[in-house]
């Protein structure tokens, strides 16, 4: 799940310590660090803590990845709608044994990222459909995403094309990665290889490293050559290449209906203040997203969510738009980075 920035540092981590968590939740008291990511007093992944447990975990969680997204190529047909495909694809990482690390993103051409339906969304899936899933074991995520065509004729060829490209990226970006390597290389092999399928890699979406409950953990990893000469160090990171016959650019579009605990904070209503607490506990860190509160509280939880964004606890992340109208194809994977050198792909079979 990318995010609009761009290169170096992000400032996009948690900002504030307690995120409105109950008594015993592993938040209570925990300290979010804006620019490195993770949480204090938390083992991670990339603030030197990892060990073999959260190796473990996060394979295991990239396993499950590879599996549901096996399963969503199988699933997802022309005309499906796309409330029934998200609700499946939620239901298989369960099944699986995990659980969603963020709300699957199922944004059609132009579209980006960060389409998530609501509970009543009557959209079909059609066009050049990005399909982003988000899984985590006990914390630890994998994010990985593909793009299928679902067109047919001149439009179909185009949506290949595409697709191809993205992979591409997403493969010379892999092989790039390594402990030491500095970060504009890895963003020069992704626009490369897209710029050689005859498209654009857009500059303003990239990866990211990930952390323990932070899918954006501080460090961005960039789509082109950004110039960035810190090098990449042992931990988690996710490589996601756009590629678009746009203008190589994303802008903020309407509401997502996906959510984060932005900071601290209360809100009068009782009803709402258990919402809250609800989310503290079972989300923690993690995006989360309108249809899972309303299938656990009804409309009266909409109205909390409402609540909480009016009183700035939550942030709702933006659709994000090619500004070109470009169609849109995005491919993307994680990579371990061990101590001892050793590359791990958690997302690929």
């Amino acid at each position: 799940m990318t995010e609009k920035h761009y290169g170096g540092a992000s400032g996009f981590g948690f900002k504030r310590k307690n995120l409105g968590a109950k008594k015993g939740n592993n938040l209570k008291d925990a300290k979010i660090n804006e620019m490195e990511g993770g949480v204090d007093g938390i083992e991670g992944v990339n603030n030197n803590k990892m060990n073999k447990e959260a190796i473990d975990k996060i394979v295991r969680a990239g396993k499950i990845a590879q599996e549901v997204k096996k399963y969503a190529r199988d699933l997802i047909k022309p005309g499906m709608k796309l409330i029934d495909i998200a609700y499946k694809i939620d239901d298989k990482i369960v099944e699986l044994g995990g659980k969603p690390g963020f709300p699957v993103n199922l944004s059609i051409n132009e579209v980006a990222a960060h389409f998530t339906p609501n509970f009543d969304c009557d959209k079909i899936a059609y066009g050049l459909l990005k399909v982003d899933i988000g899984v985590h074991v006990d914390g630890y995520i994998a994010d990985t995403a593909f793009s299928l065509d679902l067109e047919e004729g001149k439009e179909s060829e185009l949506n290949k094309k595409l697709i191809e490209a993205a992979e591409a990226g997403v493969k010379a970006s892999v092989e790039t990665f390594g402990v030491g390597v500095e970060f504009w290389k890895v963003g020069k092999s992704v626009q490369d290889a897209i710029e050689s399928k005859g498209f654009v890699s857009i500059r303003n979406l990239s990866g990211h490293s990930i952390d323990r409950w932070v899918v954006h953990a501080g460090w961005t990893v960039p789509n082109y050559n950004s110039g960035q000469t810190e090098k990449f160090e042992p931990g988690l990171y996710a490589t996601e290449p756009f590629a678009t016959n746009g203008l190589g650019k994303v802008k903020d579009g309407g509401n997502s209906g996906i959510y984060r605990l932005d900071r601290e904070g209360n809100v009068r209503d009782n009803f709402a203040r258990e919402v809250l607490g609800f989310i503290a506990d079972e989300y923690q860190t993690l995006p989360f997203c309108a249809r899972w509160i309303h299938k656990k509280f009804g409309t009266r939880g909409l109205l909390a969510l409402r609540m909480m964004e009016q009183a700035g606890i939550l942030y709702q992340y933006p659709q994000l738009i090619e500004v070109g109208k470009g169609k849109v194809a995005q491919a993307e994977h994680d990579v371990l980075l061990l101590e001892d050198g050793k590359k791990i792909v958690t997302t690929r079979d």
